[in-house]
């Protein structure tokens, strides 16, 4: 039964493993549903362990939302079911769109109360897991990054626990415009878009300088 408002379907966790394919050879993308309750605390989920602390982790990208039905255009796509958690996800989402989300958009689920912090980047990791998961992966991190919808990081505002099966309530967005797409967009592709990330009041450092060097390029 679909659920009718927005959910968690799935949250999924994952520990550093050995892979020679990986860039630091090894890699936590590999996630697994967990049942029951799960704690959060500022660093993300209980039980899961981010391997690259260079590229993944921190207070900014705490937590990783990806949407079930995103999951299933990529099924239709690929020609094969896509288990939640494949895409490396700790929260496999439905009923909202977690790619218009505003950067800053505040989400409560049980106990946790989570922001809308940054964008996810394709890498060759991601591209070298599909491949080793029977997927067709030639030239992923392209195809991935031109349908734009990369799902957000997240940052943990209010620790606490959250299941699959609670509700994603939606309980402030910013009224900037700056969505998790645009955002995306901006910093893959389309760097015209680039001054609009200003718009957001406390936009991530790495963003931030994007922008600054966009404009020291044109002036």
């Amino acid at each position: 039964m679909v659920p009718l408002s927005p959910s968690l379907v799935s949250v999924n966790v994952g520990r550093p493993r050995v892979a020679d394919w990986a860039e630091i050879g090894r890699t936590s993308i590999s996630k697994h549903p967990v049942a029951g309750a799960v704690q959060v605390g500022p660093l993300g989920l209980d039980g899961d362990q981010v391997s690259d602390r260079r590229h993944h982790g921190g207070l900014d990208q705490a937590v990783y939302a990806f949407a079930r039905e995103d999951l299933d255009w990529w099924a239709g796509e690929l020609g094969q079911e896509i288990p939640d958690g494949q895409f490396g996800e700790n929260l496999t989402t439905h009923g909202i769109d977690v790619n218009e989300a505003e950067i800053g958009e505040r989400w409560q689920i049980g106990e946790v109360l989570l922001e809308v912090r940054s964008i996810r980047t394709p890498c060759n990791d991601f591209k070298a897991w599909m491949g080793r998961s029977g997927y067709d992966n030639a030239a992923w991190v392209r195809r991935f990054a031109q349908v734009a919808r990369p799902g957000p990081y997240l940052k943990v505002l209010g620790v606490g626990e959250l299941r699959s099966g609670e509700e994603i309530s939606v309980l402030h967005t910013p009224g900037h415009g700056v969505t998790v797409s645009l955002m995306f967009r901006a910093l893959h592709g389309e760097p015209e878009l680039l001054p609009r990330l200003l718009d957001v009041p406390d936009l991530v450092p790495k963003a931030r300088a994007r922008v600054a060097a966009y404009a020291a390029a044109r002036s």
